[in-house]
Order: structure tokens, then C-alpha cells, then sequence
């Protein structure tokens, strides 16, 4: 773990520059911003620029080695995506009309604009929604005309991540030998769209959320709304449900039908399974960046600690 656990001051010392950067550019944009409210901080930091309807996000806990023009790609990759799904009538947040379709680069910090969504007194923040919605958003995705990178969560940001790993004080000797054994194992299968399709030529592959999509919703005054597509790629559908179970499976299965998708492969959802189970341990690497979550890992680590070695 190369670098030093940020402490509570510098962590509130980057919240305050991070606001000071959305402020500002928010306000060379033509934008009114009387007051900054926060939403969120935490992976990102989102702000609501009060009175305008307009919330801005700034990623701050990224994958080491992160280039800024890596992240400008992910953010019109977003962008893109979110504003296509809004024009095709399915509920996402959507771009804000207000500022131009494109990232926004102030100081140190890459940011995006959002329209702000009217939030229901019962939504919460990464609260699930039934798995059955996977199926209805995968529909909606199916038909992007976008190019997408091939399963970016796994090929972009992991490889820093695993090789940041090395010395990590939350993890033993045979933690670490086990997560580098499945990623040597994962790679070649995982590492393009033509390799995946050659271990697995019956299942398609298609743009995907890339983050869990039943758990990146908003509970808004008209209905579920989905939002965070920052890991939007090209994938097997069972990636939006790995490490969720067979229910999950069961529900994607019993809405997929209907709608004229595919239903869960088994074998590939072990596949996926696997492969987030390992990014979620490579997330300790992230740790020095957020200390909270470390205790947040801790569930999935166990788990995967308990469960049998992978075998492709």
C-alpha cells in the first residue's frame, strides 16, 4: 500500500477544495449558485447547487495511476449513455440541459452535471430495488448505438488496484496469494470481448450498467430512477448481478422472458461472481483514500475468504 491513510482533517480539507472547484466552475457556466448542499461524499462527492436545479459530481477516490484523461473518457462515456437513455424515455438521471454535454475540468478536479432528481421521503441511498429491473434496464441498453470498452470495471481499474495490493495490512500472506492465483486465472478469459467469447460462445454480450443497477437507484416522486452508469461498458449481463445470489438470478430470469432477453447462465454468473469478489478485495487498495471503507469490505472479504478457491 503505497500510500498514507488520509486523516479525518485532509479528508475534510478535500471536500472543501472539491466544492470550492464545483462552485466555481458551476459559476463560469452561467449557473446560480447560492448555496452548496451535500448529497453525498464519499466515492465521489455530490453536491446539490442550491437554488439551481443542477447537481454536480466529482470523483475523488479512484483506482491508483488514474489518469485525468482516462477519467474525462469514463465521464462522456457516462454522459453519453445517461443522455441517450433519458431521450429514449427510460428513467435515468439525466445530464443537465443547463451546461454542455461534456466533462468539466476545475483545478484538480474532473466533474459532471446532473439534473436534479425530486427525491422520495423514502429513498435511500443504495437501498436494493427487486433484481427484475436489471432485466427491464438491459432491454433499454440493448439497443446503444455507442461504443463501449469490454467489461471496464475488470480490465481498467483492477490491474492498478491488484498491483497497489502488495504490503496492504488487511490482508495475509495467503489472502494475497490466493487473490493474484484468480486474477491469472480471471485475465485471460476476462481481459477482451473476443477471449470471453471464446471461453463462453453462448452467452451474448452487450452495454451493461457495470455497477449493480438494482442497488444505483433513486426512489424519486415518480418512481425508481437509475442513475451512476461511471462503469457503463460492453459485458455479460450476469456482471449487473454478480455476488447478488440465486434469487437475484431468479427474478432477472422470471422479468427477462417477457421482455425477450436472455436468461442467467450459470456458468458465466460463477465466472462474474468471481471476478467481483476479487475487485471487491482489490478494494482495499482504495482504503488509504477512504478509511471508512475498510470496515465495508470487511463482509465481502469474509465471504470470499469462506469460499472455495476459483477453478475455470
Amino acid at each position: 500500500m503505497p500510500d498514507v491513510v488520509l486523516t479525518p482533517e485532509e479528508l475534510t480539507a478535500r471536500t472543501t477544495v472539491a466544492t470550492e472547484a464545483a462552485f466555481n466552475a458551476a459559476t463560469d457556466l452561467g449557473l446560480l449558485v447560492e448555496e452548496t448542499r451535500v448529497l453525498h461524499d464519499a466515492f465521489s462527492l455530490v453536491l446539490h447547487l442550491h437554488p439551481s436545479p443542477v447537481v454536480v459530481r466529482i470523483p475523488l477516490v479512484l483506482p491508483p495511476g488514474t489518469t485525468p484523461e482516462a477519467l474525462v473518457l469514463r465521464q462522456r462515456r457516462e454522459l453519453d449513455v445517461a443522455d441517450w437513455l433519458a431521450r429514449e424515455g427510460v428513467p435515468a438521471v439525466r445530464p443537465s440541459p443547463l451546461v454542455p454535454l461534456d466533462p468539466v475540468r476545475e483545478d484538480d478536479f474532473t466533474m459532471t452535471f446532473w439534473e436534479l432528481v425530486d427525491v422520495a421521503e423514502d429513498h435511500e441511498p443504495y437501498a436494493a430495488a427487486d433484481h427484475a429491473v436489471c432485466a427491464a434496464l438491459h432491454a433499454a441498453l440493448a439497443a446503444y448505438p455507442g461504443v463501449l470498452p469490454f467489461l471496464s470495471p475488470f480490465n481498467e481499474g483492477l490491474p492498478a488496484m491488484m498491483e497497489a495490493l502488495e504490503g496492504s495490512p488487511h490482508l495475509t500472506d495467503d489472502d494475497l496469494d490466493r487473490a493474484h492465483a484468480e486474477w491469472h486465472a480471471l485475465q485471460p478469459v476476462l481481459s477482451s470481448a473476443k477471449a470471453f467469447r471464446e471461453r463462453f460462445p453462448e452467452a451474448d454480450l452487450q452495454p451493461i450498467q457495470g455497477d449493480a443497477p438494482s442497488h444505483n437507484v433513486i426512489r424519486s416522486t415518480k418512481g425508481l430512477v437509475f442513475g451512476d452508469f461511471e462503469d457503463v461498458c460492453l459485458g455479460p449481463v450476469e456482471w449487473d448481478l454478480a455476488g447478488h445470489g440465486p434469487e437475484a438470478a431468479a427474478a432477472y430470469d422470471e422479468a427477462a422472458g417477457p421482455l425477450g432477453m436472455r436468461t442467467i447462465d450459470p456458468d458465466v454468473q460463477r465466472v462474474m461472481d468471481a471476478a467481483r469478489s476479487l475487485q471487491a478485495v482489490a478494494s482495499f487498495s482504495l482504503v488509504p483514500q477512504l478509511p471508512v471503507l475498510e470496515q465495508g469490505l470487511q463482509l465481502p472479504l469474509r465471504a470470499w475468504r469462506e469460499s472455495p478457491p476459483l477453478v475455470l
